[in-house]
C-alpha cells in the first residue's frame, strides 16, 4: 500500500511537468517503435488509471488516457517502458518468452488455488495434508511467475531509460524524474513477489507442522 501510494503521488507530480519535446505518450511509443524497427505493433488507448500494458498476443501497446494523450514526463516514461516490452518481444527476450509460456497455466490455477489452499489447511488440521501439498505446488507456480516478472520489468525500464536519454526525448532535468517514476513502478512488482514468497513459506510451514503432528 505504501509503495502504491508513493507511485501514485510521483505519477501525479510528474504528470504536471510538461515534456520539453512536446510528445504525447502515444507519440513517444510510436517513435520508439520506429527507431527499433518495429512496425507491426499498434499503440492504443484503454480505460483505467495506470492500466498501461503491452499485449504480446495481439501486439498492442495499451496506454491509459493519462499517458496516451499527455506530453508529460510521467507519460513519456510509462509509454517508453511499455514499448520496452514490445522491443523485448521483437528480440525474443528469454525472460519474457518464459513468462508468456506460463501465463495460461497461471491464469488457470489462479481461480482455484486459493480454495484448494483454504480447504487444504482445514483438512491438514484433521490429519490429511495431501490437498494442502497440491495447493502449495499450484501456488508455487504463481510465485515463480512473480519472480520471472521482475527481470522482465526491470529490463523494460532499462531499455526505456536508455532510449529516452540517447534520443534526448527527455532533457537532463527530466531524465532523473522519468527514472524515479519507473523505479517506483518496478517496486510494486518487487513487493508483490516478496509477498508471494512469504505466503508460500507460510503454507509450507503449515504443511510441515501438520506432518510433525502426525
Amino acid at each position: 500500500m505504501v509503495v502504491s501510494f508513493i507511485l501514485k503521488r510521483r505519477f501525479a507530480a510528474f504528470s504536471k511537468i510538461p515534456l520539453a519535446a512536446r510528445l504525447t505518450g502515444k507519440q513517444v511509443a510510436e517513435k520508439m517503435l520506429q527507431e527499433n524497427g518495429i512496425y507491426d505493433v499498434k499503440v492504443v488507448s484503454v480505460h483505467g488509471f495506470l492500466s498501461d500494458h503491452y499485449n504480446p498476443i495481439n501486439k498492442t501497446i495499451n496506454l491509459s488516457p493519462e499517458v496516451y494523450n499527455n506530453y508529460s514526463v510521467a507519460a513519456a516514461a510509462i509509454a517508453a517502458h511499455e514499448t520496452g516490452h514490445a522491443v523485448q518481444h521483437s528480440t525474443a527476450y528469454s525472460w519474457l518468452t518464459l513468462r508468456s509460456k506460463l501465463v495460461p497455466a497461471v491464469q488457470f490455477t489462479s481461480s482455484l488455488v486459493n480454495w484448494i489452499l483454504l480447504i487444504g489447511v482445514f483438512m491438514a488440521s484433521s490429519g490429511n495434508s495431501t490437498l494442502l501439498l497440491v495447493g502449495i505446488g499450484l501456488f508455487a507456480l504463481t510465485v515463480l511467475f512473480s519472480l520471472i516478472t521482475l527481470p522482465v520489468e526491470f529490463d523494460a525500464s532499462k531499455r526505456a531509460l536508455a532510449w529516452l536519454q540517447r534520443t534526448n526525448v527527455t532533457t537532463a532535468s527530466e531524465y532523473p524524474k522519468a527514472k524515479n517514476a519507473l523505479t517506483w513502478a518496478a517496486m510494486t512488482y518487487v513487493v508483490a513477489a516478496l509477498a508471494a514468497v512469504v505466503t508460500l513459506i507460510q503454507y509450507v510451514l503449515i504443511y510441515m507442522g501438520g506432518r510433525d503432528r502426525n
